[in-house]
């Protein structure tokens, strides 16, 4: 089972959470996105998005980071991180959803501006698009903190896929000065995610 990936992208880790937590073993390919190697013909065969991560498994190739902790926790008889209950299963489904949706939009934002432009050379961060990545990402934190306020993980299951996926973009949330550092509840969540054996291991 091949994962191809790059060590800094949120969606790759994202991805190596949850293989690492359901103890499934993935031989690593490197993607140099820094020289352009997702635009190379033979990655755009894999996958015409051009981005990370992409899984192959016998033949199969699969994209998408949440498709691809779905795909590694059905594989995985007896795990725990995707419940097979339909109640329990929507609930972990509902929040990778928001994550994608809600989540990220602030992350990708305030990541590229404030961190991904000044490392490669590309400028200063744009003030407008700061401003605008902070109040996406701050409406988002906020809400979520609010729901950690009142439950140990995302899921009333437990540890699940829905922590992973949250967690492993906040791993920025120093160098991209996301604006969350002063919410309780969602620090402490942090805390735990980042207590699993899984997040060492996953680390850049």
């Amino acid at each position: 089972m091949r994962l191809h990936y790059h060590p800094l992208s949120t969606n790759s880790r994202r991805v190596r959470l949850a293989a690492h937590q359901l103890g499934v073993a993935l031989d690593l390919v490197p993607v140099d996105l820094s020289r352009g190697a997702q635009h190379a013909p033979a990655f755009a065969a894999l996958n015409p998005n051009r981005k990370v991560p992409v899984l192959e498994h016998d033949g199969f190739v699969l994209w998408e980071s949440y498709a691809i902790m779905q795909y590694l926790a059905d594989l995985t008889p007896g795990q725990t991180l995707y419940p097979a209950d339909a109640r329990a299963r929507a609930d972990v489904n509902r929040w990778l959803f928001w994550c994608g949706q809600s989540l990220m939009p602030g992350v990708a934002l305030l990541n590229w501006e404030n961190h991904i432009k000044p490392e490669m050379g590309l400028g200063t961060a744009d003030a407008a698009a700061v401003a605008h990545g902070e109040q996406l990402l701050r409406e988002a934190a906020e809400r979520l903190d609010a729901h950690l306020a009142t439950h140990e993980w995302l899921c009333a299951s437990g540890l699940s896929l829905a922590d992973l996926a949250l967690a492993a973009p906040l791993a920025d949330q120093d160098v991209a000065r996301f604006p969350v550092q002063d919410l309780p509840h969602l620090q402490r969540w942090f805390a735990q995610v980042q207590a699993l054996e899984a997040w060492a291991q996953t680390a850049p």
